[in-house]
């Protein structure tokens, strides 16, 4: 056996890297990778504050831009005190920049408002919620959801104004504006100011239409249907479709107003009426207060009823009564005031200081000429009464008094309380007449009467008896025989009798007498000493000639 020992195998450790290791590398890499984009593609979150949370799911309820997705709601919740809804919302990276003070949401669902059926697309998507981009610098990240769709972006171009009312419920979101009935512009907003405890209501009108906006544009509230009963009888105003559902509001300037300068600054205040009415009579600014004294029953008489001048509306009654005079007598021989208004811009188209004391200096003369105010059926089918001021030259000179503050406009009785004293009158006298003693002698007359009809009665009876005796009969044959009589004699005297002949021939030899007769009378006429002295003269002797 060899003593020889066999060689050892030197053994060394070779350090290699398995490839199997790149997968688990490549993974964290791809992950880290992936981590970097999602936290550089992440946008903010934001919470939406929202009344109820109807239609809105949690990883589905997406957030829209222009139809264009850029958020999605993660989580839904209560509020702290339960009365609200709040919703946080994971934002894309490019909506941050949308995300500003004045950004809007609102929930796009199916509604049947006035502006019609919007929303039908969500039956079948589900609900989602709408995003306005704001324009304004700040940021913000809460926002509270609105209940309606905006009527336009902040950023649209239009004007936008705020009408005052003493009242709320006016007018809400969505209501038209319009102007000579075409729709120009949105109610946008309604709120209530508690310091000033009016209403605010929000416009927007669109472009161009804003150009219509002068400073001395009025508004006034539309209704579908205006049925106004007055003085002036009844007066019915039928609006448009729109306005006959939900109203709205309209705007115009007055007619015979200076437009003013146009409106260009945004949230501009306007006062808002109830009605035109009210806008033409507030348009007549420059007035002279009078107050009227009347005798007679103003029933009739309201607010707002005319005062005119041979047909001419002149002024307006302002307030009836005005206030009764404090004393102690109670109702009795106490005068009705009546406060008016007389507006000389119905008549004159620039009025001023100086025409108010012109005109005031006017009437007071006129007074003295006869000028008398007097009440007057405007409508015989309301019974509604109007002011007429007419003159009537035969009314003595009034004193001119005062009424409180006010001066008195001289008063005359109306037609009907001409009637009511001519009435009168006429009564006083019926009962003054003697009736009881008439009466008295008309039963005595009647009395009389009775007794002769009686008498008259027998006397018929006596007649009666008469006529049947029979020498009361032979009368007639012989009334008729005496008749007969004179019948002849008249008869002898016609052209056919003996008489008339007689008397015809003698007038024919009497007109021959006449004819006789003319040449002597001429004689007598021309030379009335004929009849002693001959007329005929002797003619001249002519000498006989000498003997031869």
């Amino acid at each position: 056996m060899s003593d020889q020992t066999p060689p050892k195998a030197e053994v060394s450790q070779i350090r290699q890297l398995s490839l199997i290791w790149l997968v688990p590398i490549v993974a964290v890499l791809i992950g880290f990778w992936m981590l970097i984009q999602f936290v550089a593609s992440k946008g903010p979150e934001v919470t939406l504050k929202l009344n109820t949370a109807e239609g809105l799911e949690v990883g589905k309820t997406e957030i829209k831009a222009l139809n264009v997705k850029v958020g999605v709601i993660t989580n839904v919740k209560l509020s702290d005190d339960y009365n609200s809804i709040l919703a946080t919302a994971q934002m894309d990276k490019d909506a941050e920049r949308m995300l500003r003070t004045d950004t809007r949401f609102w929930v796009v669902k199916p509604r049947i408002g006035k502006e019609g059926i919007s929303g039908l697309e969500t039956l079948l998507s589900g609900a989602y919620i709408e995003l306005q981009p704001g324009v304004r610098n700040d940021e913000q990240r809460t926002f509270t959801v609105l209940d309606i769709p905006p009527v336009a972006p902040l950023d649209a171009k239009g004007l936008r104004l705020i009408l005052t009312h003493n009242e709320a419920g006016k007018l809400s979101v969505g209501d038209p504006v319009l102007y000579e009935g075409f729709t120009v512009g949105r109610v946008e907003q309604v709120s209530f100011d508690t310091q000033s405890k009016k209403a605010n209501y929000q416009l927007f009108i669109f472009e161009p239409y804003d150009g219509l906006i002068r400073k001395r544009t009025r508004f006034w509230l539309t209704s579908g249907v205006e049925l106004n009963m007055s003085a002036e009888g009844f007066n019915l105003k039928i609006g448009s479709v729109e306005s006959l559902i939900t109203g709205g509001v309209s705007f115009n300037i007055q007619q015979g107003a200076e437009p003013g300068e146009l409106i260009t600054k945004q949230l501009s205040r306007f006062r808002l009426y109830n009605n035109q009415n009210e806008v033409r009579e507030r348009f007549y600014d420059q007035y002279l207060e009078y107050v009227l004294l009347f005798d007679e029953s103003v029933r009739g008489l309201s607010e707002g009823a005319p005062v005119e001048y041979r047909g001419i509306r002149i002024g307006t009654v302002s307030r009836v009564p005005l206030r009764l005079p404090n004393q102690t007598r109670g109702f009795s021989n106490q005068q009705i005031p009546v406060l008016v208004r007389l507006e000389l811009a119905r008549v004159q188209e620039y009025v001023g200081t100086e025409n108010l004391q012109t005109l005031q200096e006017d009437l007071s003369q006129q007074f003295r000429e006869g000028l008398r105010a007097s009440l007057k059926t405007a409508n015989f089918l309301t019974g509604q009464l109007m002011v007429d001021v007419e003159f009537y030259p035969e009314e003595p000179d009034p004193t001119l008094l005062t009424y409180r503050e006010y001066d008195v406009f001289p008063t005359k009785a109306g037609g009907f309380a001409e009637i009511q004293k001519q009435v009168a009158s006429l009564l006083d006298k019926l009962n003054n007449l003697p009736v009881e003693s008439t009466l008295k002698g008309l039963n005595q007359t009647l009395t009389a009467t009775e007794r002769t009809l009686k008498a008259a009665e027998q006397a018929a009876k006596s007649v009666n008896v008469l006529l049947a005796q029979q020498d009361t009969k032979a009368i007639p044959a012989e009334l008729r025989n005496s008749l007969a009589q004179i019948q002849a004699t008249l008869n002898s005297y016609g052209s056919d009798g003996a008489t008339y002949r007689n008397l015809e021939q003698v007038l024919i030899r009497f007109e021959q007498v006449m004819k006789e007769l003319q040449p002597v009378l001429r004689q007598v006429n021309d030379k009335p000493n004929s009849l002693i002295f001959s007329d005929s003269k002797g003619k001249d002797p002519i000498p006989a000639a000498g003997v031869q």
